[in-house]
């Protein structure tokens, strides 16, 4: 599921994929919110979702430079698997 070529992923690896499928989530919500926001709100939600992006962004290109392979698939199982990490 989760790897880095012939080594196994340390916690701080594995909380850095954790923070990219949270982030991922909070920017779900974000583009969901700003679909139904009111006047006052969407301000508020284009700036978050940017935020989210930028966040994402940087994670992603985290990742890449340590040599984590991430499969999208299974990035759904993550929680599970974190939760077993622990």
């Amino acid at each position: 599921m989760l790897f880095k070529k012939n080594n196994p992923i340390s916690q701080k690896q594995l909380d850095l994929i954790k923070c990219i499928s949270d982030t991922r989530r909070e920017l779900k919500v974000a583009n969901r919110n700003f679909e139904i926001a009111e006047e006052e709100l969407i301000d508020y939600y284009s700036y978050q979702i940017k935020a989210n992006k930028a966040k994402l962004d940087y994670l992603i290109k985290k990742v890449k430079q340590k040599g984590i392979v991430l499969d999208t698939i299974n990035a759904l199982q993550l929680g599970l698997y974190y939760d077993k990490a622990i």
